[in-house]
């Protein structure tokens, strides 16, 4: 927007030279008001395009040099403590040691902020050996100091077509592609940087000093810079991603036959099996919805209450001996070796349990409409609920069934409902596995679609499975559809804490790093309050001024000279800050997943700018309500008590910063004593 400024100011130069009539009056009231001073405001203030400029002067180098070598010693001061593994490092640390082993994982966010967890523990000596059971683990002779600092800071009025205008250009083009690439949340300054590039090539379009060609020019730069080029280095992310992690490991059961069949290690990887399927061969059975598992049973029964009480049968994401099934006749006979095809019934034998794959006129766990899946009979010996009719889908009568290639859907004789795999995790009882169900709606969906992954039978010629290496395109969108699913799939598990998105602007609650009693090293994730409840101050007084400013631009007051700027300051940037921290903040109250407190952290940085905003052109403009020197005497004195405020309070509240042992906060003798100012509050 301050592109369009420069250029509009250019151009009103030029155009005193030789303006039209109506502009005429406009320049030489400009020059004539250059350097004098307005009735009634101090003599420092002066009208015309010297107050833009004035308000446009660049900080000084040397304070943003400053800023910064304060931010990264408060980060890695201390960064060693505690010398244990603290909460999310169960997770990030152990992705950061698949990286180091290439050894390939799931997880529910684009890779860069691990795959940088990685490099950094690499860089700095860490061998990736240390499994990261749980929070509390000691890291003894670990280096891990590397991986924990990356976590640490992870979290233009120029020309236009200048070098410095492309570079800045460039850099938000990449800046947007590593806040995607790190979790999907950056998305939403996507859209921030969507709606505020669009609102500049708006204005753009409406100035008539610019002729259609340069506006052209600017539409493709920004096509260039802010889509084409994110788009780009955000699927090189992927493709480092996919290159590095290329031997198998837990994250293989979430993807298809085919991804798993490009993993090092992977039973599929450069395998041989059988072509077709065929009576007496041991089989596991994948779900075709992406995530939707393998089938599965183990020797735990359905609860009372909970259906027929039988075995369970489920969908489970990994790879496990309890995926294996054995295909069998009606009568349990059969000629070796005799090819399954399309149309017939047949049995499917649990090998470990010895049950049948059994449905009958009970009501699924969840899905209410369905009915229930499970294990039943005993060595193979059941009854006729347990017969599965074998549909190849697009297939006809007499077309066997190829292994990996052929969607498979099984039909429950005795009730006409299909094998369906839900997609909702069961409870506790399940073990939080995925829900198998017979549907009684038989239209063909990847939910009832499977097909066969591992295929045994030794009477049988094999035949080599390179063929299905999927290209990278593919595995790209795999892999997105896995993520997003995964996503919506992160349900609050029974007692566990669950954040509300209105605790996070008033600092209600914190969240727990590590350590509860006296004799141990505790990190308590919360807020500065200070700035927390003066961010939250701030977005009334900003809705305030703007409709004081709003009201007074609507009734036809004049602005001139800095106030302009002022008001233009408040309604464009605060603004479009304003908007940052609502698309930030306001999705989460539509998210059914678990939420955390550091969700609201994206939006706290857009709030505290927004404060910096708010307050300095309220005190800026204090002169409307007192008269100099009053004004800058409460100017100044404002700015040093912001600034003194905000640096106390970091020393006050620097143990929740750092961790802290000894006394909770409730002894007089504590380092947080007379500092828990709410009962929420868990230090």
């Amino acid at each position: 927007m301050e592109d369009r400024d420069r250029f509009s100011e250019d151009t009103q130069r030029r155009s005193c030279s030789k303006p039209p009539v109506r502009n005429r009056r406009a320049c030489r009231e400009t020059e004539k008001d250059r350097g004098k001073t307005k009735p009634g405001l101090p003599e420092t203030r002066k009208t015309g395009l010297q107050c833009s400029d004035h308000m446009n002067q660049p900080l000084p180098f040397w304070l943003l040099l400053c800023v910064a070598v304060f931010s990264l010693s408060t980060r890695f001061y201390n960064i060693t403590e505690p010398p244990h593994v603290c909460w999310d490092e169960t997770h990030f640390g152990k992705m950061g040691s698949y990286y180091i082993n290439r050894t390939f994982f799931f997880d529910v966010h684009p890779p860069l902020g691990k795959m940088l967890i990685g490099l950094a523990g690499y860089l700095t000596g860490y061998d990736g050996t240390f499994p990261f059971v749980k929070p509390g683990d000691k890291y003894e002779d670990h280096n891990y100091w590397g991986m924990r600092g990356v976590n640490n800071n992870i979290s233009y009025t120029l020309q236009p077509f200048s070098l410095s205008w492309w570079l800045w250009l460039i850099l938000t083009g990449v800046n947007l592609s590593g806040s995607l690439g790190v979790k999907f949340v950056g998305l939403f300054v996507i859209i921030l940087v969507g709606i505020s590039t669009a609102w500049d090539l708006w204005k753009l379009l409406g100035d008539l000093n610019l002729s259609l060609v340069d506006f052209a020019k600017h539409l493709f730069a920004r096509i260039f810079g802010l889509i084409i080029l994110p788009l780009f280095l955000y699927t090189t992310i992927f493709a480092v991603h996919f290159a590095v992690l290329n031997r198998s490991g837990p994250g293989d059961g979430f993807f298809s036959s085919a991804f798993q069949s490009r993993l090092i290690g992977n039973n599929l990887h450069n395998a041989t099996m059988p072509e077709y399927l065929a009576y007496g061969s041991t089989i596991t059975v994948k779900n075709l919805r992406i995530a939707g598992g393998y089938l599965h049973s183990h020797w735990h029964l359905y609860p009372e209450g909970v259906g027929a009480h039988q075995q369970q049968v489920t969908a489970y994401l990994h790879k496990d001996y309890n995926n294996q099934w054995l295909v069998k006749k009606p009568d349990n006979h059969a000629e070796t070796p005799e090819l399954v095809r399309h149309g017939d019934i047949i049995r499917l034998e649990h090998r470990e349990t010895t049950r049948n794959l059994h449905s009958h006129l009970h009501e699924a766990p969840l899905t209410k409409k369905h009915l229930q899946v499970t294990g039943y009979g005993i060595n193979g010996t059941g009854d006729l609920n347990d017969l599965w009719q074998v549909e190849v889908c697009g297939g006809k009568k007499g077309d066997p069934v190829k292994v990996l290639r052929s969607k498979v859907r099984f039909l429950h004789r005795s009730t006409g409902c299909v094998l369906f795999s839900s997609g909702k995790t069961l409870p506790k009882w399940g073990w939080e596995q995925v829900e198998v169900t017979c549907s009684p709606y038989l239209k063909e969906t990847p939910n009832s679609q499977w097909n066969i992954e591992d295929h045994i039978n030794p009477n049988l010629p094999n035949i080599s499975l390179h063929v299905l290496k999927p290209s990278f395109l593919e595995i790209l969108l795999e892999s997105h559809i896995v993520m997003i699913r995964g996503n919506s799939g992160l349900k609050p598990k029974d007692n566990e804490v669950n954040s509300k998105p209105w605790h996070w602007p008033i600092n209600y609650q914190g969240l727990r790093f590590s350590g509860v009693n006296e004799t141990e090293y505790r990190v308590y994730l919360l807020g500065n309050p200070v700035i927390w409840w003066l961010n939250l101050f701030s977005l009334g007084l900003f809705v305030v001024m703007v409709s004081v400013c709003s009201l007074a631009l609507q009734r036809g007051a004049k602005l001139e000279g800095e106030r302009k700027a002022h008001c233009r300051v408040i309604l464009e940037g605060g603004g479009m800050l304003f908007l940052a921290w609502l698309l930030h903040y306001l999705p989460f109250y539509t998210m059914g997943r678990i939420l955390y407190y550091h969700h609201y952290f994206p939006a706290v940085l857009f709030s505290s700018m927004l404060t910096g905003i708010t307050l300095d052109t309220f005190l800026q403009n204090v002169d409307l309500l007192c008269r100099p020197p009053y004004s800058k005497y409460i100017l100044r004195g404002g700015q040093t008590v912001l600034l003194v405020g905000i640096l106390y309070s970091f020393y006050l509240f620097h143990p929740l910063s750092y961790g802290m042992r000894g006394p909770l906060a409730h002894d007089p003798s504590s380092s947080m004593a007379g500092l828990r100012w709410l009962d929420s509050w868990e230090f």
